[in-house]
Formats: structure tokens, sequence, C-alpha cells
């Protein structure tokens, strides 16, 4: 921007000389060039002044100094800086000197902060500048000679304004052209648009926790906590669950899944799969068989949609996990002693690619192992192979002692997990807890080996009814005991094949009796008729005990449970 006239004059200089100086646009660097050229063009003193109006020198054909075709303009066409300003629809001051004194300020600018006196220091005289933070601003400019802007800064008129402060060739040290443009509308649309963002986040959400358990199911013999952390503001929510599921017999179902995508659909999805999840895991499936299940019903719900999975069942009776994975991070499990092992196999595919056999895996839980599943979120960092991630989860789970809720919580901070994390996190935790003497005498087991024949059902009926009088519980109670395991051996006598065995196994809330053998056929109930002499063994357990069911094992065969309600002076 450069101009050849002037017409405001500046406070404290004659109006001639700051005509004769011109407003120009070039920064203060590019001035003593101009002032050079300036000089250059007019006689040095005593010389004789050109007599030629035109420029031409005497005795010459020289034209004199070239034009500054950059920044001058036509000799022939004057531009009046204060109408021209005065004419912009846009906020514009002009301020000179070390203490940005006002040397004009257009119509639109005062229509927008008042009227402005010149002269004046900006910092009295322009509080507007201060409260929008331009003040140390134009000071960079007026040193650099370099422009500088600030977007979308609220004015006091309640407008947004985008601030563009540029040096200018006025006064003796320079000044700077405050200019402002209007971004009112663009700011309210970005802020629309937020707003719809985040409404769309809050209730995708809503929708996630809705789906997650409010309330963990809390095992006989487990201690479980598990921690959902959404991703942060800029984030929108993935597809992260989780759920514990008591399956009967003392054992349960734990599970962790990972939804790719994210949004309210990924939350949807997420929601399905998890209910999926516990109808069939009242089945009494295997882990794979529950995750090949799981596969077929991803790819109906979405072709598109992908997710992982890592399903585990821990068995009281054998101190044991059984565990599948579809796709998902490796489980982690710390001994007694303070060792973690990573659990990677076995892994198939994630859910909902289908054609692919899943399969099951054992290891063993004892008391005093601490087992923790977790999604991608908490270990994966951009830049960073997820290995790398995994081996910091097992530097902290090695070290995060204390309660299961505990745990999470320490798993998390160790990890750098904050409320801006850009991923969602869900982190699943349980205990297998060693135990004291006085809690030791509310969890006991046993268990007979059952050979077969007409001494079996006998043998089973003394030894149940040794084991409970052992364990102090009333008659009634005992009597009851005694008749399940009768008639659950008699049924494996009868419908099962061996190897057969009776276990009985107690907890501060109830009693369990149990019987495996080597058939796979489940039983089922069924009405018996009047005349017949078999079928009623089941409906008897069913009708006397609290509930009842039945599986099939991993290597092959059956188990066949009830359970009985401890009375209120021995449970909780």
């Amino acid at each position: 921007m450069n101009f050849t006239r002037w017409s405001p004059r500046l406070p404290g200089s004659p109006r001639r000389t700051a005509a004769a100086r011109g407003f120009r646009g070039a920064v203060p660097s590019a001035r003593a060039g101009r002032q050079g050229r300036r000089a250059a063009a007019e006689p040095p003193p005593g010389a004789e002044p050109d007599a030629d109006p035109g420029g031409t020198a005497s005795g010459g054909g020289d034209t004199g100094p070239e034009p500054d075709t950059e920044h001058d303009v036509d000799p022939g066409i004057e531009l009046p800086v204060s109408a021209t300003l005065g004419r912009l629809p846009a906020p514009v001051a002009v301020v000179h000197g070390p203490d940005h004194r006002i040397a004009y300020v257009n119509d639109a600018y005062a229509a927008v902060f008042g009227a402005r006196a010149p002269g004046r220091p900006a910092r009295d005289a322009l509080p507007e500048l201060a409260e929008l933070g331009l003040l140390p601003l134009m000071d960079q400019v007026l040193r650099s000679g370099t422009p500088r802007t600030v977007k979308a800064r609220r004015a006091p008129d309640s407008r947004s304004y985008t601030f563009t402060c540029s040096p200018i060739d006025v006064g003796e040290s320079g000044g700077v052209l405050v200019s402002a443009a209007d971004v009112t509308d663009q700011v309210e649309a970005a802020e629309r648009l937020r707003a719809g963002e985040r409404m769309q986040r809050e209730a995708a959400v809503a929708l996630q926790r809705s789906l997650l358990p409010e309330k963990l199911e809390h095992p006989d013999d487990l201690r479980v906590a598990a921690k959902y952390q959404p991703g942060g503001t800029d984030a929108a929510v993935g597809g992260d669950w989780y759920d514990v599921i008591t399956l009967g017999a003392g054992r349960t179902a734990m599970v962790i899944g990972d939804v790719m995508g994210r949004g309210v659909r990924a939350a949807a999805v997420m929601g399905q799969l998890r209910t999926a999840v516990r109808a069939y895991a009242r089945l009494d499936l295997p882990p794979h068989e529950v995750l090949q299940l799981l596969d077929g019903l991803a790819s109906e719900i979405d072709p598109n949609q992908i997710a992982t999975c890592a399903y585990a069942v821990h068995d009281p009776h054998e101190g044991r996990l059984v565990h599948a994975s579809a796709g998902h991070l490796p489980i982690l499990i710390r001994d007694a002693d303070g060792t973690v092992r990573r659990v990677d196999e076995p892994t198939g595919p994630p859910l909902g690619t289908g054609g692919w056999v899943h399969g099951s895996a054992e290891l063993p839980f004892p008391p005093g192992s601490t087992a923790v599943l977790y999604t991608d979120g908490l270990i994966e960092r951009r830049g960073q192979d997820i290995e790398e991630g995994v081996n910091a989860l097992v530097s902290a789970f090695a070290g995060a002692t204390g309660a299961p809720g505990v745990v999470c919580d320490r798993l998390i901070r160790s990890l750098g997990v904050t409320a801006e994390h850009d991923d969602d996190v869900a982190v699943l935790v349980l205990e297998h807890p060693l135990r004291d003497d006085g809690e030791a005498e509310l969890f006991r087991s046993a268990a007979l080996d059952l050979l077969g024949g007409v001494e079996a059902a006998p043998r089973a009926r003394a030894f149940a009814d040794g084991v409970l009088a052992s364990w102090r519980f009333p008659a009634e109670l005992r009597e009851l005991g005694v008749l399940a395991a009768s008639e659950l051996v008699a049924n494996s006598l009868q419908h099962g094949s061996p190897p057969m065995r009776l276990r009985l196994r107690r907890t501060d809330r109830r009693l369990i009796v149990e019987v495996t053998d080597g058939d796979d056929r489940l039983p089922r109930r069924r009405q018996a008729e009047p005349g017949d002499e078999n079928g009623r063994g089941i409906s008897i357990v069913a009708t006397i005990a609290s509930t009842w069911g039945s599986r099939r094992t991993l290597g092959g065969g059956k188990a066949v449970w009830c359970e009985f309600a401890l009375p209120g002076e021995h449970g909780h």
C-alpha cells in the first residue's frame, strides 16, 4: 500500500513535512532506500537547479532516476489517504512512534470502538486494543517490520474480528496500521459446528455408558473392577466394552472388546455384541464357541464393521482360566510372586471377518493371581510400536498392587492416560485372592472319583454326607445336598460314561454340587409320566436346588451342577 498524499497532520509535525514524506505501505527497513533515492534526486547545496520542470538536466538527455514502480504510484494521480481509509467498511487505526500515538482512526473504527482523539498513546486512548492483547503485538511489528495477525478476537460490540497489524512508513520512527476484518459469521458457524459435534459426542458417550454394565457382578471367588474412560473432547467416542458374567457352579466369564471406528454407530454395534455375549454365555459354551457365534453375528450386524474381543472363564474348582481371543491384545497375569505373564495364544482374527475357527486354551490361575484385560487405547500411541506399549503395561502391572479398583487407576495413570487422551480406554482387573484362615473356612472344595457300578451311588451319598457334616452345615441343608449328589450321580451312571467325578464346593454364599462324566450329551428336564421308572432325577434336582445347569467340558464330556443358597447366618 503506497500513497503520495497524506491529508491528516500528525501531531507535532508540520503538514508540509508529512505530505513531503508521504504515507507508504513499505516496512521501516525499506524506508531508508526510498529516502536515499529522494536525496539523490535533490540538487546538492550551491548547485544550479534544473531549468526544466520536467526533470531533464542541462546539456544532456538523462531523464533522472527511474520511479519505484513497485511502491510508487502514477505521479499524475493523487490518493488522499483519509478519504480512502474513511470509506473502508473495516475498522482501521493508524498509530506512530514507540508509544503508538494515534494518528488516525476511520469512521468504521469509531462506530465499533468510539471516536478517538489523535495524539494520545494507544495504551490510554485505545483501551480496546489492550483488552484484545494487541499492544505487545504492535510492539513486535514496529521492531521487526513484519506484519502480525490475530484471529477471531471478540470485541466490545460482541462481534468477532481478525486484526492485522502492518508496519508503515509514517512519522520519524515509523508506525503501525491496525485493520480489522469482521469474521463474526465464520466464528458463529464454527461454534455451531463445534456445538453439533459436542452434542453428537455427548450422545455417543451417553449411549456407550448406558450399554456398559452399571454395576459389575461380583463372583464368590474373584474380586473384580473395571474402568472406562472416553476419549478427550476432540475425539469421538469408540466402541470399547467389558462385562463380567456369573455362569453358575462358581464359574465366571470375563469379556472385553473393541469395535473399530467411532461415534454412535460404533457404540450401537458394541451394545449389540455385548448383549449377544451375555446370551451366548448363558449357554455355558467354551470360549472359542462363544467367539464363533459372535463372529457370525458381527457379519450380520454390519459386514464392514469388525471388532476385537477376548473372552475368559474362571473355574474355581480347577483354579484356572479358559480363554480365547479374536484379534485382541494379550491378557496379562501376575502371579503371587509378582511375575507377569502375557497370554498370546490362541488368537484368531477379529470378529466379523468370518471363515476362521477360533480355539480355546487353559492356563493356571491359582489364589494370589491377578489378571488384566484391556483395550488398545491404554497402550497404543502415535509413532510408537504397539509392542512397546504392551511392555510398558507389563512393567506398570508388575508394580501396581492393591485392590482391583486401585490397580485400574494405577495402570491408567502409569500409562499416561488423561482426560484429553485421544482414544477410549477400558480396563478390567480380576483377582483370585489369597484368603486367611478365617476366610478359608468359608471357601472349601472336595472331590470324589467314581468308577461306576452299583456301588457308585452309595459311595457318593456317604462322601457327600461326611463332607457337608465337616463343613458344619445344618441338617436340612446337608440332607438336600446329599439328595442332589445322589440324583446327579445316578443320572450320570445311567446316561453318561466314565470317567465320573463328584465335586462339592462351598463359598460364603452358596453350596455347589457338580458331577462330570465323559459323555457330551446334555441332560434336559422333562415331564415324567406316572408309569415311567426314569426321568425324574433332573426334575427333583431342579425342584430342591436354587438353580441348576449343564455344560460341555473343554476336553469332551459334560458337567451337570446345582446350587443351594446358604442361610443368612452362613452367607452375606
